[in-house]
């Protein structure tokens, strides 16, 4: 059970989770539905995700270990293969909101690392739940030839249940492309996380959020 007083509220935690988990289904499983899609063209944001889900899927199946769920394993995954393409400091900027500007240098990097922690280790527990194969189509996703910041838009249809839209937001950097955001029924995660934050450093301050992090990331290694 996850006191009142964590970062992340009973009653949110479902919603997050299932966030997380429609997040890696997207990445291990939709290259099944994009092969079936308008070619992109090499470079674009829509051929990204191809390329990433297609090395998790690849991993996931040559290794019993993390099909099995071993927790090390699924870390290294998704160490490994996900988080190159997401940008952790753009996410925790974001969802820290107005508090990242009084935080200060030192805070900035004490929670994006524990920030980026909780996130992997959910990761990988969503990893460890993708047992089915859903089929995952992508939609069509609208923006000039010299954008930088896009969403790409996604999705997943169920063996049993209605089909949930799944849409990563994404910024150019440099030459490729990172994922920081992602959106499940029309909820974003970064501003979930951003109303959450807000509350626990309003009680709490900077370091109090930082502090509730890093002892939940505590308790599972």
């Amino acid at each position: 059970m996850i006191s009142k007083d964590t970062t992340m509220s009973v009653a949110a935690t479902p919603r997050i989770l299932n966030w997380l988990l429609a997040l890696a289904a997207g990445m291990v499983l939709a290259i099944g539905g994009m092969q079936a899609a308008r070619a992109q063209g090499a470079g674009s944001p829509e051929s990204l995700i191809q390329q990433v889900t297609g090395e998790v899927l690849t991993a996931i199946k040559a290794d019993p270990s993390v099909q099995s769920g071993n927790p090390q394993r699924l870390l290294q995954l998704v160490d490994q293969k996900i988080l190159p393409y997401v940008d952790f400091e753009k996410t925790t900027r974001l969802a820290a909101g107005r508090y990242w500007r009084q935080a200060t240098p030192e805070q900035q990097k004490a929670l994006i690392k524990e920030f980026r922690t909780t996130l992997v280790r959910t990761y990988s527990g969503a990893v460890s739940s993708v047992k089915q194969q859903p089929a995952v189509e992508l939609r069509p996703s609208h923006y000039p030839a010299d954008a930088t910041d896009v969403v790409v838009k996604t999705v997943i249809k169920q063996p049993a249940g209605d089909p949930i839209p799944v849409d990563y937001r994404m910024e150019k950097a440099g030459q490729g492309w990172k994922i920081y955001d992602v959106n499940v029924l029309g909820v974003w995660l970064i501003e979930n996380y951003r109303n959450q934050f807000s509350q626990q450093i309003g009680q709490n301050g900077v370091d109090g959020l930082i502090k509730s992090l890093a002892e939940r990331n505590a308790m599972y290694k």
